[in-house]
């Protein structure tokens, strides 16, 4: 299935039964940590990842492989920080980084660290940021990145470049690629039966019924 494909049928599936479905397909926990989250607004993100890994230092120099990266990855792409070492209290994404990826036709951000410029950020732009903390703190002096496209630990998932990434008010699930067809039909699957159960427990006005005929919770 064409990437296109996969991303407008991942876009219209509940954020929960992704979740499920990574944990039956795939064999382990696909959903980062509760702490990253929407930090402009509740607007879902879904698309490939383009990572980038940083880590701590006490050196004054830009986050290069971030920078280019926003400029380089694919138009749709949902740019993923993580860090090595160091404090996640420090802003990885700003005003100016969202800009570029605005200009870049970019998806959102997944942050394992802080944003910032957050009213300029939802004014401007209304670009989907999902973070572990916000904070005014610079990354100048803190930490440098040191690759882009590599595999990364967000939320104590590991994200691997083209790796659907897909969120909202629930959370944030990773989705590895090579299993996304698989994990998608049986989203899609979930979602199905949930719609007709909910029905049945309406129809019904029962709960007990409802579990006892799709045995989903």
């Amino acid at each position: 299935m064409e990437l296109n494909q996969l991303l407008e049928r991942f876009g219209k599936v509940a954020v929960a039964s992704t979740a499920d479905a990574v944990d039956k397909v795939c064999g382990h926990r696909g959903y980062v940590d509760h702490e990253i989250k929407p930090r402009i607004d509740e607007q879902r993100i879904c698309g490939p990842a383009a990572t980038v890994l940083e880590t701590a230092t006490d050196e004054f120099v830009p986050p290069q492989h971030a920078l280019d990266l926003i400029d380089e990855a694919p138009a749709g792409s949902v740019i993923c920080i993580a860090i090595d070492g160091g404090q996640p209290d420090v802003a990885v994404w700003g005003g100016l980084m969202t800009a570029g990826a605005v200009a870049n036709g970019h998806a959102g951000a997944l942050l394992d660290a802080g944003v910032r410029d957050l009213v300029e950020i939802r004014r401007d732009y209304g670009f989907p940021v999902y973070a572990r903390s916000v904070s005014p703190g610079t990354t100048l002096g803190r930490f440098r990145t040191v690759a882009a496209q590599v595999p990364v630990r967000i939320g104590g998932v590991v994200v691997h470049p083209g790796d659907i990434v897909v969120g909202d008010i629930d959370g944030v699930v990773i989705v590895p690629r090579a299993r996304a067809q698989e994990v998608l039909a049986m989203a899609e699957e979930i979602d199905g039966r949930e719609a007709e159960q909910a029905k049945l427990i309406m129809t019904e006005r029962s709960l007990r019924k409802g579990l006892a005929k799709y045995g989903r919770i």
